[in-house]
């Protein structure tokens, strides 16, 4: 009676269980108690989680994972980079740049936010990562999950994994990472700086914006377009104002199904023998260091264009210019309101974040275009 009992033991997973599995269920429920108890980024992290699950059930038996399996045709997506570029369809669908069309001199606080791309480049090369994943480790500081993903598929697939869940857990850890970061580098008094309400943008403007973006983006750096080209299309349709049909579809429909298994792919992809890896901490480690250059060079540049601008402005939507909409402008604008409750910058914050957007795309597509 015992043999056969092991031996029905034998066919089930149990005896196939790693401690490296029992590890990634951690990280697993590590990040479900984020999303869940602290409501941070609950929207991908519950996938990204329940990914992780579904990829350290031991694949023999399962096969999930296998050639013909449900996740290895949904990776198929993520392997050709054609998820992310329908998630900025959807982004550029629910965006409103009408902020940083009034204030068309912040968009170069989303251009310095981008800092931390390249610094955490040159030091990810310096640590011996090759100049392809150092790009991928890089574009993490831009707090940009799905911009992430897409280099890591054209650059580097063995450390997608790591990556995109170091990207969409420093994007989720933004309302702990911003504060110190920002009270470190502004005084009491700058951060008490008012700025004169946004003007107003005409429907024009608002039209022609993501048609002209599109243009010069792809004539200064091609390999952009796949991005921002998609974040432009759904800008324009929800500008047009008589397609709201096609906007639903490309805001709830499709961005909501592709985050879905975007998420979940990412998550399956983090097998305990590809992520529990020593490169995988150092990615950890670089990751957390672009996101804070990115966070204080935003900061940095609004501080040094104050030396000359008779208008101040407020250097903690500087912090805003990294691409996480609309969190970091919320943020911004929360401590704002702690030196003063009745200083409103949230709309001011906004033009760098959507800058910022643009700006880790347009980053990519550097990448792209010098190291294909």
């Amino acid at each position: 009676m015992i043999q056969g009992i092991l031996q029905m033991l034998q066919q089930t997973a149990f005896s196939h269980f790693t401690v490296g599995n029992l590890i990634m269920f951690g990280v697993a429920a590590a990040l479900l108690y984020v999303a869940v108890k602290k409501d941070a980024e609950p929207l991908l992290l519950v996938p990204i989680a329940f990914g992780i699950v579904l990829g350290n059930i031991p694949p023999q038996l399962t096969q999930i994972l296998d050639e013909g399996g449900l996740l290895w045709y949904l990776s198929y997506g993520v392997i050709k980079g054609i998820y992310p570029p329908l998630i900025f369809l959807g982004i550029g669908a629910l965006t409103d740049f009408s902020f940083m069309l009034s204030y068309p001199i912040t968009i170069f606080l989303g251009g310095a936010a981008q800092i931390g791309i390249f610094t955490a480049f040159m030091l990810a090369r310096a640590m011996g990562f090759t100049l392809k994943q150092a790009a991928t480790i890089g574009v993490i500081g831009g707090a940009d999950g799905p911009t992430t993903i897409y280099v890591a598929s054209r650059f580097s697939p063995e450390i997608l994994s790591a990556v995109a869940i170091a990207a969409y857990s420093y994007i989720a850890l933004i309302p702990i990472l911003q504060p110190p970061v920002s009270k470190l580098l502004t005084t009491k008094k700058e951060r008490m700086i008012r700025m004169g309400p946004p003007r107003k943008v005409s429907k024009l403007e608002r039209i022609m914006f993501p048609i002209l973006v599109t243009i010069v983006s792809a004539a200064l750096v091609p390999q952009s377009l796949p991005l921002v080209g998609m974040l432009m299309l759904g800008n324009l349709l929800r500008e047009v104002g008589n397609v709201k049909r096609l906007v639903e579809a490309a805001s709830r429909f499709i961005l909501d199904t592709v985050t879905i298994i975007l998420m979940v792919c990412v998550g399956a992809s983090a097998r305990a023998d590809v992520f529990l890896k020593p490169e995988s901490l150092k990615i950890f480690g670089l990751g957390a260091f672009a996101f804070v250059c990115s966070l204080a060079g935003g900061i940095l540049f609004a501080k040094f264009m104050n030396l000359f601008l008779k208008e101040k402005i407020n250097p903690l939507i500087g912090a805003a210019g990294v691409s996480a909409v609309p969190d970091s402008a919320r943020v911004a604008q929360k401590l704002a309101s702690e030196v003063d409750p009745t200083n409103f910058i949230l709309m001011h914050a906004m033009s760098p974040n959507v800058a910022g957007v643009i700006g880790s795309a347009v980053a990519a597509g550097v990448f792209l275009t010098l190291l294909k």
